[in-house]
């Protein structure tokens, strides 16, 4: 049977549907124009998908953590207080993740932009605040390993003063994320996220804000992270120092391959496509390959960065012995006082 041809209301209905759909997406650069890369479909299914692997795992995972940490370990050395930061860094992007799961589905945005801009906001504060807390816990476990006297002498206020100075430094360094995304779309409150506008910047502001976001957010970072690495390598061929024997040390070196691992799989991917990216849209690279790769690739490496939700916690339980230790006992002490209860219930039947 022939096909019925498709009506002309019909294919003028598909074709402004399709064109208002492109005016929502990211406002674009002419290097993007004259390549054909102005329209990416694909990332909305790769985000969905890989939000919904991740909100359930990672949001069990960092509640039960979050609550061992702060309810079940008194002695908040070894990096705990940056672990309980870290954790809380991590639920804040997950429980905004629904959202994102909903726009990506429906690519319909029905709540307020300021919501939006939050939901927004609350991705990039979780990279930078778990990067400076993974370097942090980092270099920590290094010194105390190699200086253990000053490790006895460390008080826990410390660690909680380094923690609100780590917050209000991110906090106010990532503003400038949902500002500049929130341009050229104030007639399309139906948008959100990925296709939110992009602000294009004088070329000193520009350079200015790379240089620092890719210094102090990640250069400066993977460079005492790697430091911390080999520091603590080398440390196991030495004698081992008072205080401390070569398990301490192997549990150290354990915990900083981890952060190590963590910063490698998660946030080194976005770093190295953002300055391409960043020159992307600001039609300084023109080069067609180079564009649609940059283009193509920047999803994958936002993906990337939101696993750490799901790494985090490994960190805690397979490098942290406290938290083994007081989850093993928590455990096993809930299992017993079931076991009591059911006996005790069945000997009152009988």
């Amino acid at each position: 049977m022939p096909q019925k041809e498709p009506s002309h209301n019909s294919t003028v209905f598909l074709a402004k549907h399709t064109e208002i759909f492109k005016m929502g997406s990211n406002s674009t650069s002419s290097a993007e124009s004259n390549c054909n890369a102005t329209y990416l479909p694909f990332q909305y299914s790769l985000y969905a998908t890989t939000y919904i692997f991740i909100f359930i795992p990672g949001l069990l995972a960092n509640s039960a953590a979050l609550w061992v940490l702060c309810r079940f370990i008194s002695k908040k050395n070894k990096a705990i207080i940056f672990m309980i930061n870290l954790s809380v860094a991590d639920l804040a992007h997950i429980l905004s993740l629904p959202l994102r799961i909903y726009y990506y589905i429906n690519r319909h945005w029905p709540f307020q932009r300021a919501l939006c801009l939050l939901c927004f906001y609350l991705k990039y504060l979780n990279m930078y605040a778990s990067i400076f807390f993974l370097t942090c816990i980092s270099l920590q476990r290094c010194l105390f390993l190699l200086k253990p006297f000053r490790a006895r002498n460390w008080k826990r206020r410390y660690d909680v003063g380094i923690s609100a100075v780590i917050w209000i430094v991110v906090g106010t360094a990532c503003l400038p994320f949902p500002i500049l995304r929130n341009a050229g779309l104030a007639n399309n409150t139906d948008s959100c996220f990925a296709d939110l506008g992009y602000k294009q910047m004088d070329a000193v502001v520009l350079v200015t804000m790379v240089v620092i976001a890719e210094l102090a957010g990640f250069v400066i970072p993977v460079i005492t992270i790697a430091c911390c690495t080999w520091k603590t390598t080398v440390s196991l061929k030495h004698p081992p120092i008072a205080f401390q024997g070569i398990s301490e040390r192997k549990k150290a070196l354990r915990m900083v391959f981890m952060c190590a691992a963590v910063f490698v799989i998660c946030f080194t991917p976005y770093h190295i496509n953002f300055i391409f990216y960043t020159m992307v849209k600001e039609s300084i690279i023109t080069s067609c390959p180079t564009v649609k790769s940059t283009l193509y690739f920047h999803p994958f490496s936002l993906c990337l960065a939101s696993l750490c939700c799901l790494l985090d916690p490994i960190l805690y339980y397979f490098m942290a012995s406290e938290f083994r230790d007081q989850l093993s006992r928590h455990g096993s002490s809930v299992t017993r006082s079931r076991l009591m209860s059911r006996e005790s219930g069945s000997s009152m039947v009988n």
